[in-house]
């Protein structure tokens, strides 16, 4: 199991110190912080899988850490407090904390949400490292960063024959016009031809073939248009 760090931010030190102990028997590295300002400054310094943050702090209220955490960082947020009015749990979560619990719970239980939440978590970064490359074999696209692969060798392509390529790729499934295409990649008001697409789709077959790869992922479907496809 990999070890998870906890940032603890409470300003009570009988607090801190009873959760730093159970937390570190269960395997986990913990850091505190006194206050909101000390927090934050934690968080630029190290990274942290959860942080365990009360809504009473000396110079700042958990509820302005939460909203700069959540601006500016990706981390989960416990909301662990003596605040257990029903307002509190429903500002806390709507404000962004993954959850709300008051110091009175159970330390199993605690943990057990402790885990929950880093469940989710990474159930979402796993979802969210698989959508950031689109991936086919001997070619590796990544639309954000903009950049292809093939063959492990990194490809350049102009604008547009990349914006091509992506709207091809990431939906696979669909076959587009030339209309289609051209709306999505030049435009709704361009005034040029639809053939325009023919030309780019003949660069990119012919960037492809040169940079090695085996297969053409781009498919003309007969008096429709193009579609993307990978090599089975």
């Amino acid at each position: 199991m990999s070890i998870h760090q906890v940032l603890i931010a409470d300003s009570e030190w009988n607090m801190r110190k009873s959760l730093r102990f159970y937390l570190e028997k269960q395997g986990f590295y913990v850091k505190e912080a006194t206050t909101g300002t000390e927090a934050l400054e934690m968080l630029k310094k190290y990274s942290f899988d959860i942080i365990l943050l009360d809504i009473i702090l000396p110079d700042m209220d958990g509820w302005q850490v939460c909203k700069v955490v959540k601006e500016t960082v990706f981390v989960p947020m416990l909301i662990l407090t003596e605040q257990g009015d029903t307002k509190d749990k429903i500002r806390g979560l709507r404000i962004g904390a993954d959850d709300y619990l008051t110091k009175n719970i159970e330390p199993e239980e605690l943990l057990a949400r402790i885990y929950s939440i880093l469940r989710r978590v990474a159930i979402t970064k796993s979802m969210f490292e698989k959508e950031r490359s689109l991936e086919f074999p001997g070619l590796i696209i990544y639309p954000k960063k903009r950049e292809i692969y093939i063959d492990g060798i990194l490809e350049g392509f102009s604008q547009k024959d990349f914006d091509l390529i992506v709207t091809l790729a990431q939906r696979r499934e669909k076959t587009f016009t030339r209309e289609e295409l051209v709306d999505s990649v030049w435009g709704y008001d361009f005034e040029g031809e639809n053939r325009v697409v023919d030309t780019h789709i003949k660069k990119i077959r012919q960037k492809f073939q040169n940079a090695g790869l085996k297969y053409s992922p781009i498919q003309t479907v007969r008096s429709i248009g193009y579609r993307f496809f990978k090599q089975d």
